[in-house]
């Protein structure tokens, strides 16, 4: 038996009872991942100027995101910057904590085994990737995969804010605690917050927030526990915008 089989085949079982759970009755297609650099928007925008004018807009912006790569001192280790991807005008945005090491190398927010798992549940919702938006609150990994520091976060938001602006979605889904934290600008905990929905305000923009588990974190504590309350929380923001799962969709 090869060394790397015990580990497929958890890798696999934990697949199919996240499936199970989450009610998906099908197998999601593989994702082929480019080796493109600061992908901006992986689908085919929609007709409508306002659409074409976000996706020029988010290109700008990436364009000044990588002008201004690595940020602070502290990020400098990082080999690229990871801006974001996704629909330009998303009904629903996730914000996760920062890129690790797959996400360094390709470019691309949430590619790794936590991206993965993130696919698995905007299946669930009856989505595709390219039908949301995914980014991180840092734009670069920070060294060891570490947690984000204040000056970090301070560094990178402003891009952040700006992506938000520009799309200006219908809700917005923070992953895991440093996420949750700045966009509800609270110092709660996730265990605390997870579930309960919130408020990002900015000006005139009034954004519904529903914090969850980072799939890191589901990974590390794979729990039905754990997964029936991600799922829960997902299951509000189908709620709130009017999603169907899969199989009311044949």
């Amino acid at each position: 038996m090869s060394p790397e089989a015990p580990h497929l085949q958890r890798l696999a079982s934990q697949r199919l009872e996240t499936e199970l759970l989450l009610g998906v009755d099908f197998l999601p297609v593989p994702v082929e991942y480019s080796e493109s650099q600061n992908a901006v928007f992986t689908g085919t925008p929609k007709q409508g100027s306002e659409e074409q004018h976000n996706v020029a807009a988010l290109q700008a912006l990436s364009e000044q995101v990588t002008k201004a790569f690595p940020f602070c001192e502290s990020l400098s280790e990082a080999s690229q910057p990871v801006f974001g991807e996704g629909s330009a005008d998303a009904r629903l945005m996730f914000i996760g904590e920062a890129p690790g090491a797959e996400e360094d190398r390709t470019g691309r927010p949430f590619v790794g085994a936590a991206g993965q798992k993130l696919d698995q549940m905007i299946a669930a919702l009856g989505c595709t990737r390219d039908e949301v938006y995914i980014t991180n609150i840092l734009k670069a990994r920070p060294p060891g995969n570490r947690a984000p520091t204040s000056d970090e976060i301070t560094a990178s938001t402003p891009w952040l804010i700006e992506q938000i602006r520009i799309i200006k979605p219908d809700v917005i889904m923070t992953l895991g605690g440093p996420a949750t934290q700045f966009i509800l600008d609270t110092s709660e905990g996730i265990t605390h917050l997870r579930g309960r929905w919130g408020s990002y305000t900015d000006e005139a923009l009034h954004i519904p927030v529903m914090p969850t588990f980072h799939p890191a974190y589901v990974l590390r504590n794979y729990t039905k526990e754990t997964r029936l309350q991600v799922w829960n929380d997902f299951q509000k923001v189908m709620e709130l915008l009017g999603l169907q799962p899969p199989e009311d969709k044949k």
